[in-house]
């Protein structure tokens, strides 16, 4: 598990934790250091005690099924040759909640494991049945 400090890395050019645990081939997510709770997303404090010790970790990649969409109409050019595709809210089973692309099918409450793919020169969280 990596416990490296909070830092967006924006400040020194680099990834940005999230997407460099992307990149990786892991999903991240923040705790904070002093309550212990989970928090997805990069934030500049905790969103349940506001302290800014902020720590990134990686997350097992396992997760529940929380709610599921068919995208249809892409949002963008970039998304079109990949459309339809169906999105997902997660919960890891560390606690925080992502979105996600998903398999075609998944159902609410169905157990999913995190695998990654390449789309437009970054790489994308995809979750397939476990």
């Amino acid at each position: 598990m990596s416990h490296d400090r909070a830092d967006d890395g924006a400040q020194h050019g680099a990834m940005h934790p999230y997407a460099a645990g992307l990149a990786a081939g892991l999903v991240r997510y923040q705790v904070c250091e002093d309550c212990g709770e989970a928090q997805s997303l990069g934030r500049h404090a905790c969103h349940f005690c506001g302290s800014v010790r902020l720590a990134w970790r990686d997350a097992s990649g396992l997760a529940t099924v929380h709610s599921v969409t068919e995208v249809v109409r892409a949002p963008d050019e970039s998304f079109q040759s990949i459309a339809p595709y169906t999105l997902v809210l997660a919960t890891l089973d560390e606690g925080p909640r992502v979105m996600a692309h998903a398999e075609p099918g998944v159902t609410i409450g169905e157990r999913v494991r995190a695998t990654f793919f390449q789309h437009g020169g970054r790489t994308l969280l995809r979750f397939r049945r476990e």
